[in-house]
């Protein structure tokens, strides 16, 4: 089964918590904090696995998930790290956030390997805290929060040329003649699923990687038929080859069809649209004899006086005989020669490295001999350092910043009061709604 798109949910491993606890040995009684950090969060990592080439297996599996790191321990013990996990996905799937559907990254070119979601860090345990003033800190950072996402995978194919058409035009007859690729011919009114590759080899020339596009409905642009899935493969191609039955052998017509493939193209991506394209007319064997060039029912002729002066160049061909395919491969990799020899690579429009980060730590306690409630932590301290409390300003920044920090919830949760008193560092606040 051909899979080229997947959901999937992927988590970052937490970082293992900080540990609050103070050295005891026999001749130390009033030993200093001791308590070790917590050991890093795993992270996920995307690779390229050249062995692959659908996204089938993550039809069955869908949740990967790091591991956590290890919280720390007495005695400056740090806390093991979590193991990273490794995801392998085929060269050219593109990474996309789940609900947005921006780009995270493209697996391709030299992108083999990245890390997709950076394992929390382990926390501070409480000697990193001790200061002239807080000697004794009972209170340890925690490790940051894991990060997670819900991803879009989509396989693109990546190809210099994409073949397309309507069904049973010749695009598979085709491509078995000029690559390496074997596809699966038959002569029936449906399309191929999967879309195949090959490379082309030319003599004194680069040659260059060709696709056939599975082919094209109207409507595919809407989604119909399997529109969406075949159109994102055409997303990386330089060049097009429509190909299109010259002779009508099933009653189409090919100046029609070349309209109608080009409308679904310009519908789904107009960039994609613009790009340079050429017509392979096949089928050219059955045409019959006594239709000669320049005679008004020669469709060679017709199609060539049609699109030539819009710039698209018409090469009669024979998928079958094999006549006219040399000019046609070599006038295609000229047009090759003279663009941009780097592979078309989605930029990034999403960074999971802007998720939230966990904040530093601090405790909210009640104190009973002293009857006041108590509130710790480095950041906490750092903000009574550079704000004015005797200005009114200051004073409600200060409090919009107990509050965004979920700290009056938490006097509250103890059981606060108008009234009561609040200690932070040496000041005294009574607290009021």
């Amino acid at each position: 089964m051909f899979a080229d798109r997947a959901k999937i949910y992927i988590k970052s491993g937490k970082g293992g918590d900080g540990h609050v606890s103070f050295r005891r040995e026999k001749y130390v009684p009033n030993g200093g904090p001791d308590g070790g950090d917590g050991g890093d969060g795993g992270s996920v990592i995307f690779e390229v696995d050249e062995g692959l080439n659908t996204l089938v297996d993550f039809r069955h599996i869908r949740k990967y998930a790091a591991e956590n790191g290890e919280n720390g321990g007495k005695k400056n013990c740090r806390g093991k790290n979590g193991a990273d996990i490794v995801i392998k996905v085929p060269y050219g799937t593109v990474i996309k956030e789940g609900e947005s559907g921006k780009v995270i990254t493209d697996m391709s070119g030299e992108n083999k390997r990245i890390v997709i979601l950076k394992g929390g860090k382990g926390g501070n345990g409480n000697q990193h805290y001790a200061t002239s003033t807080m000697q004794a800190p009972k209170y340890a950072q925690p490790g940051q929060e894991a990060k997670e996402l819900e991803l879009q995978l989509e396989l693109k194919v990546i190809a210099d040329v994409g073949l397309v058409g309507f069904p049973n035009v010749g695009k598979s007859t085709f491509l078995a003649r000029v690559t390496n690729a074997r596809p699966k011919i038959a002569n029936y009114h449906f399309t191929t699923l999967n879309p195949n590759l090959g490379v082309v080899d030319l003599e004194e020339a680069k040659g260059f990687v060709i696709a056939d596009i599975p082919g094209l409905i109207e409507g595919a642009s809407e989604g119909v038929g399997l529109g969406h899935e075949f159109l994102r493969h055409i997303e990386r191609t330089k060049l097009m080859i429509h190909i299109v039955d010259a002779a009508s052998t099933e009653g189409r017509d090919p100046v029609a069809d070349v309209y109608a493939i080009n409308k679904e193209l310009e519908a789904y991506n107009p960039e994609i649209a613009g790009r340079p394209q050429v017509i392979a007319a096949n089928k050219i064997d059955m045409i019959g004899s006594d239709i000669g060039v320049g005679n008004d029912e020669d469709p060679i002729g017709r199609i060539k006086a049609e699109f030539e002066p819009k710039g698209i160049k018409v090469f009669p061909i024979s998928a079958i005989s094999g006549k006219g395919v040399r000019e046609l491969l070599y006038a295609v990799n000229n047009l090759l020669e003279g663009m941009d020899d780097k592979p078309v690579i989605f930029e990034q429009e999403y960074f999971p490295e802007t998720l939230q980060e966990a904040e530093e730590p601090h405790t909210v306690i009640y104190d009973e001999e002293e009857e006041a409630y108590v509130v710790e932590g480095p950041r906490i301290e750092k903000m009574l350092g550079y704000t004015n409390l005797e200005s009114e300003k200051g004073f409600t920044f200060f409090q919009n910043f107990l509050k965004n920090n979920g700290i009056l919830k938490e006097l509250e949760a103890l059981g606060i009061q108008e009234g009561d008193t609040v200690r932070m560092y040496g000041f005294s606040f009574d607290y009021y709604k």
